[in-house]
């Protein structure tokens, strides 16, 4: 019966490591997803005005003679 109390008790342990362990990477991801949401939100307008200049060269080019 000792040792099955052990094992059980070795079990939760290991259960609530693991437990810390989700929780901490967790909290890195949201980090990462934050940062990412930060970067995207500034990428945004710069992308906007690049395809807005570069349509600006598309049609000041001549169009195809067929």
């Amino acid at each position: 019966m000792h040792a099955e109390l052990e094992t059980l008790e070795a079990r939760i342990r290991q259960t609530v490591e693991l437990c810390h362990s989700l929780r901490r990477e967790n909290t890195a991801l949201r980090q990462q997803l934050l940062g990412a949401q930060h970067d995207n939100k500034q990428l945004t307008p710069r992308l906007e005005a690049a395809k807005s200049r570069l349509q600006a060269l598309l049609d000041t080019l001549p169009e195809d003679a067929a």
